[in-house]
């Protein structure tokens, strides 16, 4: 592969509209919530990641949105990690409220109750997570990042990860779901091991 000259790169000029001028690779997750008035509300979201090696996750939302203000009201939240094949029911919790300020669709969708916090999970997926509010970092320009304490966690036994099987195999029978902003998804079925320099330590 031959080196980038000058002539290669395009500077981007508008910088506020970055995000939107190449794909990159996100993980899709839905996040759930309790709303006032004893509604669960689901919502998609994308800027979403372990925040350390510990039980710290965090995402990155609007103050504008249900999401937020439900878990700044409760100090609880609920993350799925759906399934590729699980694409459509991701996008409708995307669904626009109702004239009751309820997501209607969110009642058609296969839930779960979660044990720890008042939320629900979607159904199917392989990682679950129960978090506890730790703390609202706002003023990212228009939006803020949400942190949570992961109290408990349940995975999917067939995505779990073990000593007898192949990591690539693991992978194989349970493709992640992959989001590309500004409007993409990809199926993610296969891996190779990284070539981590010899000396390497997390």
């Amino acid at each position: 592969m031959s080196g980038q000259s000058d002539k290669d790169l395009l500077t981007v000029t508008d910088i506020s509209n970055l995000w939107h001028q190449v794909f990159m690779n996100f993980p899709l997750v839905i996040v759930g919530t309790r709303e006032k008035d004893g509604h669960y509300d689901l919502a998609p979201k994308h800027m979403a990641m372990p925040l350390s090696w510990d039980n710290h996750y965090g995402f990155v939302c609007s103050p504008s949105h249900g999401t937020y203000q439900n878990i700044k009201t409760t100090g609880e939240f609920t993350v799925s990690y759906p399934r590729p094949e699980q694409i459509v029911f991701t996008s409708l919790t995307a669904s626009p409220r109702c004239d009751e300020k309820h997501k209607k669709i969110i009642d058609a969708l296969p839930t779960f109750q979660a044990k720890q916090v008042d939320g629900v999970f979607i159904q199917d997926a392989y990682l679950y997570l129960e978090c506890k509010l730790d703390r609202i970092i706002d003023d990212f320009g228009r939006n803020s990042l949400i942190t949570g304490t992961i109290i408990t966690a349940h995975i999917d036994r067939r995505a779990h990860r073990d000593s007898d099987r192949d990591d690539n195999d693991v992978m194989h029978a349970n493709p992640l779901l992959a989001y590309l902003p500004p409007g993409r998804f990809a199926r993610i079925e296969e891996s190779q091991s990284f070539p981590f320099p010899e000396g390497f330590k997390r």
